[in-house]
């Protein structure tokens, strides 16, 4: 069996942002070499550096920023999109004898990022100069990594992710069908059925997951795709308000300040001068 080739992205900062980003994080653990970054999920905040590594459990729109950086010891980071299939392959040789509980799915939390998975990661980033060495050794290190993170105190929610039942799948299932959808009116009795779960307890495990009630998550979506729409399209904010669901263009412009601190064509035209390109949600 020929194993896929790791996903690997690496981020230098040279000092820390100057606004917070907002992008989309995708299943995956979040390694810093130096420096220190934040990623804001909702309300909550969640930071992360040498020693301290984040995981993220979905697809999830998030806002971050570098805060520890310069040009004497730029952020150094690493983020390893995680291969769900390939980790639900380890978990069961990890667990023989069955997957250990956990008491509560989010959607991001940290552990402990312990000097054998940093060093991992940096023989990870030392391969990747070689398409030979990428090719054969690349997928060997990520099963090391993921047998690391599966070991750690961690291990029981990396195990979860990959679980087709558990309810952090179930509202994984959820997740994806409104980042498919954000435009579209939802019912979230609806939605609930579709994972198999009664309305009460899927928002309560949906705002565990996301720090967001469904509707709160739908907003976010559609207020980060008119930014993306406005900036790079170069929509106007009505035709931009329509194209993602909103009914109302005043409404959609007092929830735009609200989440981006500037009315939407103040804040595009800050994007235009620093050059920066919001992510799209695919």
């Amino acid at each position: 069996m020929t194993l896929p080739l790791p996903t690997v992205h690496g981020v230098r900062a040279a000092r820390p942002n100057t606004e917070v980003v907002h992008g989309v994080f995708r299943p995956s653990v979040c390694i810093v070499a130096q420096g220190a970054k934040r990623v804001y999920l909702g309300t909550e905040m969640f930071e992360y550096d040498q020693n301290r590594m984040l995981l993220c459990s979905m697809d999830l729109p998030v806002a971050a920023e570098v805060v520890e950086a310069s040009h004497a010891a730029p952020y150094l980071g690493l983020i390893l999109d995680l291969d769900l299939r390939r980790l639900s392959e380890l978990a069961f040789k990890v667990f023989p004898k069955g997957l250990p509980p956990v008491r509560e799915s989010r959607g991001v939390y940290l552990g402990d990022a312990t000097s054998d998975i940093v060093n991992a990661a940096t023989r990870l980033l030392n391969v990747m100069g070689d398409a030979r060495d990428m090719a054969l050794l690349a997928p060997m290190i990520m099963d090391e990594i993921l047998i690391r993170l599966l070991r750690s105190p961690v291990g029981g929610r990396m195990a979860q992710l990959a679980q087709a039942e558990s309810h952090l799948q179930r509202v994984a299932k959820a997740v994806d069908w409104v980042r498919a959808h954000f435009d579209e009116p939802m019912n979230v009795e609806a939605l609930s059925e579709m994972v198999h779960m009664s309305p009460s307890s899927f928002h309560a495990h949906f705002k565990v997951v996301t720090n967001q009630t469904p509707l709160q998550f739908q907003k976010s979506l559609r207020l980060r795709e008119a930014r993306r729409l406005m900036l790079n399209a170069q929509m106007d904010v009505t035709t931009a308000s329509r194209r993602v669901g909103y009914v109302s263009t005043s409404q959609f412009i007092r929830e735009y300040g609200r989440m981006f601190g500037n009315a939407p064509a103040r804040d595009i035209a800050l994007l235009r001068e620093r050059g920066q390109t919001p992510a799209a949600l695919n």
